[in-house]
């Protein structure tokens, strides 16, 4: 909790989250003095596994007057409140507070820091002020059904009457509008021609639901400046994305991923690669995806990749099932002997009105860096705003027959190589 209060900034600089146990609320000291008047004038109690009955009692005692009230895996005394109004409350049967409670809920089950705090950006977009990175997905009304049957009326029919496009707009209807784990779950289990077609006319090219999101500027995460003793340039930087390729049929594979939504996908292979224009560059991130009928399908999107302005920063472009999302990605650091890497991105799909980070740690083969390797590893990770504990292991067990490969006349290294030495091991020049 300490650590979503320090992300929270990362969305609103005037989010202030204070974290206490309940050990202080036997003590007479300071602290508990000190959360008595922050209880009198804040704006959400989050309790997490409150379960001592004398604490359960303060707590009783001491929020009578607070309007939102979240109780995880805490005693089944306590009872949740938004908005002023219990929620075990048998008269309470408004439409948005069970929306908001079943919404809530769904995240924290998934115990990831994402969700965490995207629990608590719920909470305060429903019932506090709204949070820009939370609009409201759901059709505008009257104006996005113009818009839609006025521009796509063939898509939407072709959608409707292909059983895979249907049960994509079926689910996605099942998800929270500011839920990105569930909708892109939906997105990938359905993904179909149709479907494509549909939010590249409705999404896309009219932007039927009149949304804008941005790339978050935050964190802020510096970028590798040097590699083996040698200030980093721009060529060395896209050289340590193209890694192992040549060497191996991938760049790199994901061990662990941040973000729980995009980062948590089985078997995950990199591609990178250089094009046959001077300055062409592109990514092909390959992946299984368990369906939501529990099949295995193998995914593959293909970014176009820029050079930022700083060496080791880039900015990324796909078009991912009908809908442009740009990314801005950096190097936060690669070993010399390129056993592990850690890549960082902010990014958004604009008129889905879906804003995200996160980070991937890569090696080779797939397996967790060396022991040897966990300080630098362990700081990599800080400058990203990331704990160990975020990361989601990535399954890479029954990885076969993956479909790799880059088109022919593609070019990898310009400033670094790989070269086998007799010990089978390999060393890089």
């Amino acid at each position: 909790m300490l650590h979503t209060a320090r992300r929270l900034k990362w969305v609103d600089e005037g989010y202030e989250m204070l974290v206490f146990d309940d050990e202080i609320l036997s003590s007479n000291d300071q602290r508990a003095l000190t959360l008595k008047q922050e209880l009198n004038q804040t704006d959400i109690l989050v309790l997490v596994a409150v379960t001592n009955s004398e604490s359960v009692k303060w707590v009783q005692e001491n929020s009578k007057n607070i309007k939102n009230m979240i109780c995880f895996e805490s005693s089944s005394d306590l009872m949740n409140r938004l908005g002023g109004t219990d929620i075990g409350s048998v008269n309470n049967k408004d439409k948005e507070t069970t929306e908001v409670v079943k919404t809530v809920g769904d995240a924290w089950e998934r115990r990831n820091s994402d969700d965490i705090r995207f629990c608590l950006l719920v909470i305060i977009n429903a019932y506090i002020r709204p949070v820009p990175v939370l609009q409201n997905l759901r059709s505008k009304g009257f104006s996005t059904l113009t818009c839609m049957v006025k521009n796509c009326g063939p898509q939407i029919l072709n959608c409707l009457l292909d059983p895979n496009c249907r049960k994509a707009l079926q689910c996605l209807n099942q998800c929270s509008p500011v839920d990105q784990v569930c909708s892109y779950r939906c997105i990938a289990s359905y993904e179909s021609p149709y479907f494509e077609a549909f939010s590249l006319c409705v999404l896309q090219k009219h932007n039927c639901l009149e949304l804008d999101a941005k790339i978050p500027d935050k964190p802020y995460v510096p970028p590798m400046t040097s590699f083996r003793g040698k200030e980093l340039c721009h060529d060395t930087a896209e050289d340590l994305f193209v890694g192992w390729l040549g060497e191996l049929d991938w760049s790199w594979r994901v061990v662990a991923g941040q973000n729980p939504a995009y980062d948590q996908f089985p078997c995950q292979y990199q591609l990178f690669y250089r094009g046959k224009g001077k300055s062409s560059f592109w990514y092909e991130p390959v992946f299984q995806v368990r369906t939501l009928e529990e099949k295995l399908v193998w995914r593959r999107r293909r970014y176009s990749v820029k050079r930022g302005k700083v060496p080791a920063t880039f900015r990324f472009s796909v078009l991912d099932n009908g809908v442009v999302s740009n990314e801005f990605w950096t190097i936060v650091d690669v070993c010399d002997d390129l056993s592990w890497g850690l890549f960082h991105y902010n990014g958004a799909a604009r008129v889905a009105g879906q804003s995200y980070t996160g980070a991937v740690l890569v090696t080779p083969d797939g397996s967790y860096p060396a022991e040897k390797e966990k300080e630098r590893l362990q700081s990599a990770l800080e400058k990203c705003g990331i704990k160990k504990w975020e990361l989601f292991a990535v399954d890479n067990c029954s990885c076969e027959n993956a479909p790799l490969g880059i088109p022919q006349g593609s070019r990898l290294h310009s400033e670094i190589s790989i070269i086998n030495v007799p010990d089978s091991q390999e060393k890089f020049n």
